[in-house]
Order: C-alpha cells, then sequence, then structure tokens
C-alpha cells in the first residue's frame, strides 16, 4: 500500500503531540540522535530507541531503490493485469477463500468488506503470505529515507510509527523487517497505516501483521472500511468503492487490477 501513503508529508503524532521534524542532511549519527530525542519526547521508551539504533547505518541500495519506484505504474491496465493475476494465483486465492470462510464471514459481518477484495488485495501484495513480504530491517530502512531530504517529513513521521509498534508490543524488533520502503507484513502496511487501521482479530493482545493471518484481513478490512468501503455496492472505477480504495492505492491501473481479481475470484 505504498503509493497511496507515499503522497503524505504529515508526521505522525504520537502521545499527543507531533513531533518537530529533525533536520534531514548532514551527518547521520546526529540525525539519529535528533530522532532519538523525538521518539522518546513522544512517549518512545529510551530502552526501545536504545536497542533499535544501536550501530545504525544507512542504507544505499533503500535509497536507489526508492529512486526508481516512482516508475512502477507506467503500464496499461492490459499490460500490468497480465503479469499480476494470472490461473495459479486465481486458484490460490480461491482455495484461501475455502480455508478461511469462517473467518471471512466474521469480517464480512464486522467491516462491510467483501472477501473477494480482501484475498485480491493479500494475493497482490504478497501472494497470500507466501511471496516476498521484504527482509529490510524497518528502522534502518526508514531512518535512512527519513534523513534523505527529498520526503523526511513523511519518513520521519512513518520512523516514528515504527518504534511505537514495537513500545506498544505488537512487534518485537527482530522481527520488525519490511520491504523498500518500511512497508510491513502480508499486505504491505507503512508504519502509520500499521498504528492507524491494525486490528488484534485473533485477540491475543498484539497487531502481528506478519504472521497472523486474522489480523492481517481484519486490519486491511478495517483500512477500507473507515475510508468508505461499502458492502454490496459496486466497487468498479468511476464508483464510490473505486474512490475509498484510493487510501489502499492511488493507482488507478492497481485498484483496477484488485477488481479484476476480486471478480475472477467470485467466479465472474
Amino acid at each position: 500500500m505504498l503509493r497511496s501513503l507515499l503522497a503524505t508529508t504529515v508526521v505522525l503524532s504520537l502521545a499527543g503531540g507531533t513531533a518537530e521534524a529533525a533536520r534531514c542532511g548532514g551527518d547521520f549519527n546526529s540525525f539519529v540522535a535528533s530522532m532519538t530525542a523525538e521518539a522518546q519526547g513522544a512517549g518512545v521508551s529510551a530502552g526501545v530507541t536504545s536497542a533499535a539504533f544501536s550501530g545504525i547505518t544507512q542504507d544505499g541500495a533503500v535509497l536507489a531503490f526508492d529512486r526508481r519506484q516512482r516508475y512502477t505504474f507506467n503500464k496499461s491496465f492490459e499490460q500490468y493485469v497480465s503479469t499480476r493475476v494470472g490461473p495459479g494465483r486465481i486458484n490460490g486465492g480461491k482455495a484461501l477463500l475455502q480455508r478461511h470462510a469462517a473467518l471471512l464471514s466474521r469480517i464480512e459481518q464486522q467491516f462491510g468488506v467483501p472477501r473477494y477484495i480482501l484475498v485480491a488485495i493479500w494475493g497482490l501484495e504478497s501472494d497470500f503470505g507466501k511471496g516476498d513480504i521484504g527482509k529490510l530491517p524497518v528502522i534502518r530502512t526508514l531512518a535512512t529515507l527519513a534523513h534523505d531530504c527529498r520526503r523526511t517529513d513523511l519518513f520521519q513521521g512513518e520512523l516514528l510509527a515504527a518504534l511505537k509498534i514495537v513500545q506498544r508490543g505488537d512487534l518485537p524488533l527482530r522481527d520488525l523487517i519490511g520491504a523498500y520502503a518500511g512497508e510491513i507484513g502480508q499486505t504491505q502496511f507503512l508504519p502509520s497505516s500499521y498504528i492507524k487501521y491494525g486490528v488484534d482479530f485473533d485477540g491475543d493482545g498484539h497487531v502481528d501483521l506478519r504472521h497472523s493471518v486474522p489480523d492481517v484481513l481484519a486490519s486491511t478490512a478495517n483500512l477500507l472500511h473507515t475510508n468508505g468501503f461499502k458492502m454490496g455496492q459496486p466497487y468498479g472505477e468511476g464508483t464510490a468503492n473505486f474512490e475509498a480504495m484510493r487510501e489502499w492505492n492511488r493507482a488507478v491501473v492497481y485498484r483496477k487490477t484488485i477488481g479484476y481479481f476480486a471478480d475472477r475470484l467470485a467466479g465472474q
């Protein structure tokens, strides 16, 4: 869900206050020291910041990827969907619809988002959790992007949110692993969305978007529901539900692909 949220440049508020941006660029260690003070001022413990930032360095590969990723959606819908939705993925999604039928019914009842949309997003983002959900330390990734001056406010907010995920016990630091912009879990939530929309649907006291299928699917449904998605209404281009999916991804071609995949899963 990176493409939607990277257009936002608001620093996340934590503990009731809005953090003032640390100065980007310059000495990386000085920047990290400023972020440490910011995080602690926002309620993150010294123990968490110390562990998170210990020995941290910049990641040049992350910066290189960030400069390339803007061209992801230059393909036509026909070109894009042909690479993302094939018979294998459709059949895999249908099998998971059966396996998780009871869970998906509960989620539909609570959040009003159809199971086909949720499973389509799950498949596109991580091949239903079996694909690549990222291998990079999220704190290092986000510190690197926050230090870079192109979108420092955005990524300083994401870095603070990632620290809060650890602070509130959702994921231990060793499990805070993600993709090239800090996206986490089976449907690739940026940390600010993890905090805002995450749901502990399996009732274990933690929002775990890496390992818990109930949490993954319910949190995805919560995001769409909160942004106006309505059960039983069409979701094709030009509809209110299509617009509600903009919070997931601003790219029209991606939202059309979600709808196409959902229709295939529903047997249409």
